[in-house]
């Protein structure tokens, strides 16, 4: 194809010129999945519509190739445009691929043989809420995989080596012809790791693992809560082909308390009073997370759902120092038993004490629930 019968790339694309490079990206994509020569077998059209297109994109996908080419249009980019064009010279274009058609590991990009980083693990704890609070040390039992002690993890018997696959030639893949470039698959028989062991290792059967069982003391700081999650580094899966161990997550679940409840670093309780407590004020005791006591001032006249705070006896902030504080809220309780001289007590309080007066917004509740009930 001459330089002079080139079709201008950002209309082979189907962009406008001055399109971002997801713009291009996307196109290409599109035009990739249509004309690909797998879903169009024996069109030379579609072959040549995709060789143009993936022409195109290497070079607007290219910051100095794009320039050169907006400034002097296919004589800028010269021999990279018109040598015929190569898919394996740039990166993206197996990752497309690979999206599309399911390749994976194409031209050769990616090799599979190689160390591989241990799975990381998950375990489920759950404290109490003291425990949360104020944190503690506990072990745990982890079922994993570790490296085989005796082939140090290789999977062949001790003094044995493993031979090279005869399918892959140890290279890990194997190349085969798709459309018009070579594509290159992880080796099915040796999965990708070059080479065969002949001589399995009696205690692993091969693999270079075996499932133990591993007991660790996991320290947990004051504060953490519900859906908290602790990185253990390097206590997960062992690796294999000597690469490294995953993490241990420890997700934490924080069981309820009977009297608290939690709102970050701040505790909550109500506690009751009496109605002289609340009618006279009084100084009462209220308890404390972890054993200990405090005490609130109630003035006189308090009304039950007043709020008070206790600076300093919430949860530890995580990570850092000092506390949250605990908010006390005051219940009224109204006795619902009477003794004949409490009876008698409380009827000559209430002919000395004035009866309350309904405010124009009360009224109107009371309006409006007497609607209600027809």
């Amino acid at each position: 194809m001459s330089t002079q019968a080139k079709a201008d790339y950002y209309e082979v694309l189907g962009v406008a010129r001055g399109a971002s490079d997801q713009e291009i990206k996307s196109a290409y994509r599109k035009l990739a999945l249509k004309f690909h020569p797998d879903r169009n077998p024996g069109s030379k059209d579609a072959e040549e519509r995709f060789k143009e297109a993936a022409e195109a994109y290497s070079v607007l996908q290219d910051p100095d190739k794009r320039r050169r080419y907006d400034a002097y249009g296919h004589a800028g980019v010269g021999s990279a445009a018109g040598g015929g064009f190569d898919p394996s010279t740039f990166s993206d274009f197996g990752d497309i691929l690979g999206d599309f058609f399911g390749f994976g590991d194409v031209f050769g990009s990616r090799r599979r043989g190689g160390p591989r980083r241990g799975a990381d693990l998950r375990y489920n704890l759950e404290l109490t809420f003291e425990e949360a609070v104020f944190g503690t040390e506990t072990h745990i039992q982890i079922p994993r995989a570790e490296a085989c002690t005796a082939c140090n993890g290789r999977g062949s018997a001790p003094g044995t080596e493993p031979s090279t696959c005869t399918s892959c030639h140890g290279s890990g893949q194997v190349t085969f012809q798709q459309g018009f470039f070579s594509v290159a698959r992880t080796c099915s028989r040796c999965r990708g790791a070059g080479r065969i062991i002949t001589s399995p290792c009696k205690q692993c059967g091969g693999e270079g693992q075996v499932p133990l069982e591993r007991k660790l003391q996991i320290k947990i700081p004051p504060g953490v809560d519900s859906d908290s999650q602790l990185r253990v580094s390097g206590e997960g899966e062992a690796g294999s082909a000597g690469g490294p161990a995953g993490d241990l997550y420890v997700v934490l679940r924080v069981q309820d308390h009977t009297f608290f409840k939690r709102d970050g670093a701040g505790l909550f309780c109500d506690i009751p009073v009496t109605v002289p407590q609340a009618a006279l004020g009084a100084v009462v005791e209220v308890p404390t997370l972890g054993g200990g006591k405090s005490k609130i001032t109630v003035p006189e006249g308090t009304q039950t759902g007043a709020t008070f705070r206790i600076r300093g006896q919430g949860v530890p902030h995580l990570g850092s120092k000092g506390r949250g504080d605990l908010h006390v809220t005051v219940r009224v309780m109204v006795p619902t038993k009477l003794s004949s001289e409490q009876r008698r007590l409380l009827e000559q309080l209430a002919k000395t004490l004035p009866i309350p007066e309904i405010e124009e917004r009360d009224r109107s509740i009371f309006e409006k629930m007497k609607d209600m009930l027809g």
